[in-house]
């Protein structure tokens, strides 16, 4: 196969491949984030004690969590025809993937709000802040390079995962390697989407950790004390 047949098909696969993850994202952190403070919420000893509560969604994440992704976009299928109209294609995908996505997020959220300084928490406790407004305005804010780091980690792995997803015909990078790679012995293509495929989760690595290290710096200058001013003139 010449580059001229495997362009179209790679500028193809990696727009499908990037479509698929982005929407997958989307729907795992707008998941993902309200169950992982949820879970941090719920636990002995948090603003929202209630530990069957808590008990019962750390189950149901674990679950989630343990089932190879193969095995749930095959568990899924009834789902996804019920949303999307069919099994197969990159919409298709987008619904294993996110479901997939949402329970590995929120573990990496509560590990993230887990690292908030509690005596933040306490001291906007003491000025007469509701439980939403420490979760919105410390919560949240305080974790926030850990979060954009979970956000990264989350990425890279629904790439490996859209990946997996064309060996049943979810399009993608992954449709690539395995069609004309794998089954029409194109050796050369398979490795090029490879390294495609690298590439793509090195520059989303180095972006991640980038912002991460900045929000952190920032967060770092500050100090305690202008936090505590600031959400004192807030409340």
């Amino acid at each position: 196969m010449t580059w001229s047949e495997m362009q179209p098909l790679l500028e193809q696969a990696c727009w499908d491949t990037l479509y698929m993850v982005g929407w997958s994202t989307l729907i795992a952190v707008a998941g993902g984030l309200p169950l992982g403070i949820l879970l941090v919420l719920t636990d002995r000893g948090g603003l929202l004690q209630n530990l069957a509560a808590n008990k019962v969604i750390g189950q149901v994440v674990n679950i989630a969590r343990s089932l190879p992704f193969i095995i749930l976009m095959v568990a899924l299928m009834g789902f996804t025809r019920s949303i999307t109209g069919t099994t197969i294609g990159v919409e298709a995908a987008i619904v294993p993937l996110a479901v997939g996505a949402i329970p590995f997020f929120a573990r990496l959220v509560e590990t993230a709000v887990r690292e908030v300084d509690h005596g933040l928490v306490e001291a906007v406790q003491a000025m007469g802040g509701s439980t939403w407004t420490i979760v919105g305005k410390v919560l949240v804010p305080e974790s926030l390079p850990s979060l954009i780091s979970s956000i990264t980690t989350t990425i890279v792995a629904l790439i490996g995962y859209s990946a997996m997803a064309g060996t049943v015909g979810a399009g993608g990078l992954g449709d690539i390697a395995i069609r004309y790679g794998y089954q029409r012995f194109e050796t050369q293509l398979m490795w090029i989407t490879v390294a495609i495929l690298a590439v793509v989760i090195s520059v989303i690595q180095f972006a991640g950790d980038y912002a991460a290290r900045s929000l952190h710096r920032r967060g770092a200058h500050s100090g305690p004390a202008p936090k505590l001013r600031l959400l004192k003139a807030a409340s």
